[in-house]
C-alpha cells in the first residue's frame, strides 16, 4: 500500500520568523502521525531554520525548485548539493509557475531531477495542463508529453508525481474527483508502460485548491496518494486538517 504525502508548497510566503511561528503551531497538531508523510517547502531563506525546529519530528523538508549545476556562473540559483547542506530530503520540480514565469522546459526539468537525484535528493515532479489545453482535449498528451520529456533516463524509485492542472491552481476551481482519478490512472497507465509494476509503488499527488473540505473526496480517489497544497497550507491549523484527512481503505 502506497503511503500518501501531504506536501505544503509555500511558494512565497513566510520570513524567518514566520516560518518558526508556523512550526510552533503545527508540529504539536502532528505529533505520532506516522501513517501520512508530512514534506514541508519553505522559501529558500527559511530552511536552514526549519531544519533545526524539524530535527527529530516525523515532518520532512523540502525546497521549492533547485538548479542542475553543482557551482558556477549561475546569479541566483542554488545546487543540489547546497539544498541537501540545508536538511532537506526533497525537492520539488517542473512546477507549473515555473514553467509559466520562469521559462523551465521539459528539458530543462530532467537535468533538474537527474541533477537532484544524484545528490540523494528525492523528487516531487510536478506535471499539468492548461484550460486551453483541456478544452481542447489535449489533456492526455501534454500529460504524457510532459512525463516522457521530464523522465528521460531516469529511474523511478525516488520520484513522486504530483498532478497539477494549472486552471485549478490558486483559482478556487478543484477538479472534480472523476477528473482527478481519471488524469492520475492516465498518469500511473504512462508510468506502467515505462517502468512496468513499479509504476504500481509510485505515489501521485493532487494539486490545485485542496483544502479541509475537499481532501476526503480528493483522497477517497483509487490513483490520488496525496496532496501537494498551496494556500490551503500557510496557516497551522488548516494545514494539519489536511494531514488528519479522513482515511479509506481504496
Amino acid at each position: 500500500m502506497r503511503k500518501p504525502i501531504i506536501a505544503a508548497n509555500w511558494k512565497l510566503h513566510k520570513t524567518v520568523a514566520e516560518t518558526g511561528a508556523f512550526l510552533n503551531a503545527f508540529l504539536p497538531e502532528v505529533t505520532g502521525i506516522d501513517d501520512v508523510e508530512i514534506v514541508i517547502a519553505p522559501p529558500y531563506t527559511a530552511l536552514l531554520s526549519a531544519t533545526g525546529k524539524l530535527s527529530g519530528t516525523n515532518v520532512t523538508l523540502a525546497a521549492q525548485n533547485v538548479f542542475y549545476e553543482e557551482r558556477g556562473a549561475y546569479t541566483g540559483e542554488i545546487s543540489p548539493a547546497m539544498i541537501k547542506d540545508l536538511g532537506c530530503a526533497y525537492a520539488i520540480i517542473g512546477h507549473s509557475e515555473r514553467r509559466q514565469y520562469f521559462g523551465e522546459t521539459d528539458e530543462t526539468v530532467n537535468k533538474r531531477i537527474k541533477a537532484a537525484l544524484g545528490h540523494g535528493l528525492k523528487v516531487i515532479f510536478c506535471i499539468g495542463e492548461t484550460l486551453e489545453q483541456r478544452e481542447a482535449g489535449r489533456t492526455n498528451k501534454v500529460l504524457k508529453g510532459q512525463l516522457d520529456g521530464g523522465l528521460t533516463d531516469i529511474p523511478i524509485d525516488d520520484i513522486v508525481v504530483a498532478y497539477e492542472p494549472v486552471w485549478a491552481i490558486g483559482t478556487g476551481v478543484t477538479a472534480t474527483t472523476g477528473q482527478a482519478q481519471e488524469a492520475h490512472a492516465f498518469i500511473r497507465g504512462v508510468l506502467q508502460k515505462k517502468y512496468g509494476d513499479k509504476a504500481q509503488g509510485v505515489r501521485i499527488l493532487y494539486g490545485g485548491s485542496v483544502k479541509p473540505d475537499n481532501v476526503d473526496d480528493i483522497m477517497a480517489c483509487p490513483d490520488v496518494d496525496g496532496a501537494l497544497v498551496g494556500g490551503a497550507s500557510l496557516e497551522p491549523d488548516s494545514f494539519a486538517k489536511l494531514v488528519k484527512f479522513r482515511r479509506s481503505q481504496k
